[in-house]
């Protein structure tokens, strides 16, 4: 996750032009229904579309960090990182504690919530969590519909719905799979999300604190199961870290699993702190 992953705003272009080039693509590890999920969303046009008008409405129309599919595919793909070294280390995902199924069925339910997560700013940028689970409700089961016979398709669709609607700051999801949607959303800050909009002349400490983030790097902790490393240029990446990622963080149940650890490398800077911790 670079700061080149997220392209800058080009001219443009006809939406059949715009969704043609679209494919997610993420480490599946032989879970055949994720697989099905993924061709089922690859082959769907109109999903492609919702992240389209998502990207148009951020970037183009209100200047503002990325939410394109690529803002999805990084998400997805943080998100499927962080269950795998949370269930390695023996966090029992909530689908497992409560309905008997598996491992393998939590990560199609993160991958359901990071792919439709932001579908609804297709609508508008307020709420639009809430326009996600309209979108999402209508759409998922459909989605699904080869990976799963009732009644397990209800109710991966309803966790998946839960995962959405616990991703904005206020959200309180109370599931495992929930809190990884929400906490792997955060994770999506390197600056590359932010560069439109520091670029363009909005610097306000949302842009700054954004471009001032270089690299996110997520791997197996010691202490906890997951180690979260942010290489910030400039100490205005703190208010990233702390206002936004931990306000996340803080409120996903996963604050016990997750450490983060955040680094100034600028050489001309002066650090008034060597390392800021959550």
């Amino acid at each position: 996750m670079s700061a080149d992953d997220h392209p800058p705003a080009e001219p443009p272009v006809p939406p059949a032009q715009a969704v043609a080039g679209i494919r997610l693509r993420a480490p599946t590890r032989g879970n055949r229904k994720l697989e099905k999920l993924l061709e089922a969303v690859n082959a769907d046009d109109q999903v492609k579309a919702w992240w389209h008008v998502a990207s148009v409405n951020a970037t183009r129309r209100l200047q503002m960090s990325d939410h394109s599919w690529v803002h999805v595919q990084i998400v997805l793909n943080i998100g499927l990182r962080m269950a795998r070294l949370l269930f390695r280390r023996g966090v029992v995902p909530s689908i497992v504690e409560d309905f008997a199924m598996s491992e393998r069925d939590a990560e199609v339910v993160i991958a359901a919530g990071c792919l439709f997560h932001c579908v609804g700013m297709s609508i508008h940028r307020q709420d639009h969590e809430r326009f996600s689970l309209f979108l999402t409700a209508d759409k998922l089961g459909s989605l699904l519909a080869s990976a799963y016979d009732e009644p397990d398709r209800t109710v991966i669709v309803s966790e998946a719905l839960h995962a959405i609607i616990g991703h904005r700051s206020d959200g309180a999801p109370f599931t495992v799979e929930a809190g990884i949607v929400r906490v792997a959303d955060a994770l999506d800050m390197a600056r590359g999300r932010s560069r439109l909009e520091f670029e363009s002349g909005r610097h306000n400490i949302h842009s700054l604190s954004a471009y001032a983030i270089k690299e996110v790097k997520i791997s197996p902790g010691s202490d906890r199961a997951v180690r979260v490393e942010i290489e910030m240029t400039n100490s205005a990446g703190i208010f990233q870290v702390d206002e936004l990622l931990a306000t996340k963080l803080r409120g996903s149940g996963l604050e016990e699993h997750i450490e983060v650890i955040a680094r100034i490398e600028a050489e001309t800077e002066q650090r008034l702190i060597p390392v800021f911790r959550i």
